[in-house]
């Protein structure tokens, strides 16, 4: 991989995934796939400043509010639009249509019943994830909220693999589909497995055991968007994103 496609491949992966201003001054699908093996680079680093929310949030104000206001600053550092994704995603799928109808209310601007329902869903349990997250020393709060965001963005290099195919012929989906080679998605599967470790003290094995658990969701996610759409769409790409990551909180903060 040349240093300018890497260059270039960082670039629009903070774009893709960040509220970061950055103008992505080459766009193909070479590009877009290094952006896509990125992306769980991006999360940890998101995570990362999350977790400097929380911890500091939650030192000094109830572990409830720390926990909404990091939600509320994820969703400002990545534009809403993984939210978004997910609201037209499940709209699409509770209308029970197939196919390019199923696409059609996905383009809607309106956010339907069912989507307001998972984004409801979905911020209440990342609230309260953190809120439980909260309290625990900062190394395992720190591991946490990293490897939960790139485990977000993992989601989506998995939907990328190869053999995936896109539901439209336009779109961030045809942009990406197909991009990402099973070396890579091994690589960075067991980087962010061992980024999971230290995320629940005392149990070394709990917090990649919730990223294999965040990954086989997401999987049956876009298996069935495929079945039911044809492929991936730049939205399915924002759900997965969310379950992903809203997946390995709760794994993380189950205890037994």
């Amino acid at each position: 991989m040349s240093d300018g496609r890497l260059a270039a491949g960082g670039r629009l992966a903070l774009t893709f995934f960040t509220v970061a201003p950055l103008r992505a001054d080459r766009v193909d699908r070479a590009v877009a796939g290094t952006a896509i093996r990125l992306a769980p680079l991006v999360g940890a680093l998101l995570g990362v400043l999350l977790a400097g929310v929380l911890g500091g949030l939650g030192a000094v104000a109830p572990a409830l509010v720390a926990g909404v206001v990091t939600v509320a600053v994820a969703a400002l550092l990545t534009r809403g639009l993984h939210l978004d994704g997910l609201a037209d995603t499940v709209d699409a799928l509770g209308s029970y249509r197939s196919g390019e109808a199923a696409l059609r209310i996905m383009r809607q601007p309106d956010v339907g019943p069912f989507g307001v329902t998972a984004l409801l869903l979905v911020l209440l349990l990342q609230a309260a994830s953190f809120a439980a997250l909260a309290s625990r020393p900062w190394t395992a709060l720190l591991a946490a909220l990293a490897a939960g965001a790139a485990t977000g963005r993992l989601a989506v290099t998995w939907a990328c693999r190869r053999g995936v195919p896109a539901a439209r012929p336009d779109g961030l989906g045809a942009l990406v589909a197909g991009t990402v080679g099973p070396v890579a998605l091994v690589g960075l599967s067991v980087g962010v497995a061992l980024l999971a470790v230290p995320a629940v003290p005392g149990r070394p094995w709990q917090g990649p055991v919730a990223v294999a658990a965040a990954l086989a969701g997401t999987l049956l996610l876009v298996r069935h968007v495929v079945r039911r759409l044809g492929g991936i769409t730049g939205d399915v790409l924002g759900a997965t994103v969310e379950l992903g990551s809203t997946l390995f909180y709760l794994g993380v903060v189950l205890t037994g």
